[in-house]
């Protein structure tokens, strides 16, 4: 399928963590096919194999494969946690600059830096906090350019800055919560004192 070759060629730059021999399924596509499964509704391993099970013979003909069957989902999950997130994450930026339109002289961008808690990856057992990140999100074309993980003992305020740099948005429009709003950024907001009370 010619729209996703591109894609596929990025995702074939990330280091497969599994052994030489034995891969029945090559990784660009598994990885292709769990995308398109979360961005479907699937919010687990078996969400994404019942997503490819379901669409197999679909996937097959429009991606000239012959999977007999869908990968098991212990399969999905060695692969998946095995890789590294700094690779893929540069597949995704890559991608998505890719994307951007080529018009030259259409003025500023306008990008928005927003903190979001992803829901349900707190870990009570090993008492992790929930994980939080920042994306940088394009308004005018609709594109998620990048997104960091915010140090559990960090706050945005350095990720912020870290993303700018990375992205060289200079001479662009950025968009932040009011939290950066602070005469010294890299000193964290300083915390407030409660109110003695006279009784």
């Amino acid at each position: 399928m010619g729209s996703y070759d591109t894609l596929l060629g990025l995702l074939a730059e990330v280091a497969d963590p599994r052994r030489a021999e034995g891969k029945l399924y090559k990784l660009p596509y598994v990885l292709l096919f769990s995308i398109l499964a979360v961005v479907t509704g699937a919010n687990s391993f078996r969400g994404i194999v019942t997503f490819i099970r379901v669409h197999r013979s679909r996937l097959n003909a429009a991606f000239g494969l012959d999977w007999k069957r869908a990968p098991a989902h212990t399969a999905i999950r060695y692969i998946l946690q095995g890789l590294d997130p700094a690779a893929v994450e540069q597949v995704f930026r890559q991608h998505a600059a890719g994307l951007q339109p080529t018009t030259t002289g259409a003025g500023q961008r306008i990008i928005a830096l927003d903190g979001k808690t992803l829901r349900g990856s707190f870990d009570h057992f090993n008492d992790r906090k929930a994980a939080q990140v920042l994306h940088a999100f394009d308004t005018g074309s609709n594109l998620l350019l990048a997104h960091l993980e915010i140090s559990e003992k960090s706050n945005e305020i350095p990720a912020a800055q870290q993303l700018l740099t990375e992205l060289g948005l200079a001479h662009h429009i950025v968009t932040l919560d009011a939290l950066h709003c602070q005469k010294k950024l890299s000193r964290p907001p300083p915390r407030r004192r409660p109110a003695l009370s006279s009784n």
